[in-house]
Protein backbone atom coordinates (compact mmCIF):
# COMPACT_ATOMS: atom_id res chain seq x y z
CA UNK A 1 0.00 0.00 0.00
CA UNK A 2 1.40 3.24 -1.06
CA UNK A 3 1.12 6.48 1.31
CA UNK A 4 -0.14 8.69 -2.13
CA UNK A 5 -2.06 6.55 -4.29
CA UNK A 6 -3.31 7.47 -7.84
CA UNK A 7 -6.86 7.40 -6.38
CA UNK A 8 -6.60 9.45 -4.07
CA UNK A 9 -4.35 12.32 -5.98
CA UNK A 10 -6.99 12.40 -8.25
CA UNK A 11 -9.94 12.75 -5.79
CA UNK A 12 -7.71 15.65 -3.91
CA UNK A 13 -7.18 17.19 -7.82
CA UNK A 14 -10.95 17.22 -8.47
CA UNK A 15 -11.97 18.54 -4.84
CA UNK A 16 -9.10 21.44 -5.97
CA UNK A 17 -10.59 21.72 -9.00
CA UNK A 18 -14.52 21.64 -8.05
CA UNK A 19 -13.35 23.90 -5.07
CA UNK A 20 -12.10 26.59 -7.51
CA UNK A 21 -14.91 26.69 -9.66
CA UNK A 22 -17.13 27.10 -6.54
CA UNK A 23 -15.10 30.36 -5.68
CA UNK A 24 -14.90 31.75 -8.49
CA UNK A 25 -18.74 31.19 -8.47
CA UNK A 26 -19.13 33.25 -5.86
CA UNK A 27 -16.81 36.06 -6.70
CA UNK A 28 -18.14 36.16 -10.05
CA UNK A 29 -20.60 39.07 -9.58
CA UNK A 30 -18.02 41.23 -7.63
CA UNK A 31 -15.98 40.81 -9.90
CA UNK A 32 -18.55 42.27 -12.70
CA UNK A 33 -18.25 45.32 -10.41
CA UNK A 34 -14.98 46.26 -10.72
CA UNK A 35 -15.38 46.10 -14.68
CA UNK A 36 -16.67 49.46 -14.68
CA UNK A 37 -16.83 52.10 -17.48
CA UNK A 38 -14.32 54.69 -17.35
CA UNK A 39 -14.91 58.01 -15.52
CA UNK A 40 -15.69 61.28 -16.99
CA UNK A 41 -14.33 64.46 -15.57
CA UNK A 42 -16.84 66.82 -14.46
CA UNK A 43 -17.53 70.28 -15.51
CA UNK A 44 -15.35 73.27 -13.50
CA UNK A 45 -17.30 74.93 -11.20
CA UNK A 46 -17.15 78.73 -11.71
CA UNK A 47 -15.70 81.11 -8.97
CA UNK A 48 -18.41 83.04 -8.06
CA UNK A 49 -17.52 87.18 -8.73
CA UNK A 50 -16.82 89.11 -6.20
CA UNK A 51 -19.86 91.16 -4.40
CA UNK A 52 -19.74 94.97 -4.98
CA UNK A 53 -19.61 95.34 -1.09
CA UNK A 54 -16.14 93.74 -0.79
CA UNK A 55 -14.21 95.66 -3.16
CA UNK A 56 -11.59 97.94 -1.85
CA UNK A 57 -11.74 101.49 -3.80
CA UNK A 58 -8.22 103.35 -3.54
Amino acid sequence: MRLFSSDLVRNFGIGFVVGALLVAGANAKSWSDELAPPAHAAQMAKAPAPSAEFVIVP
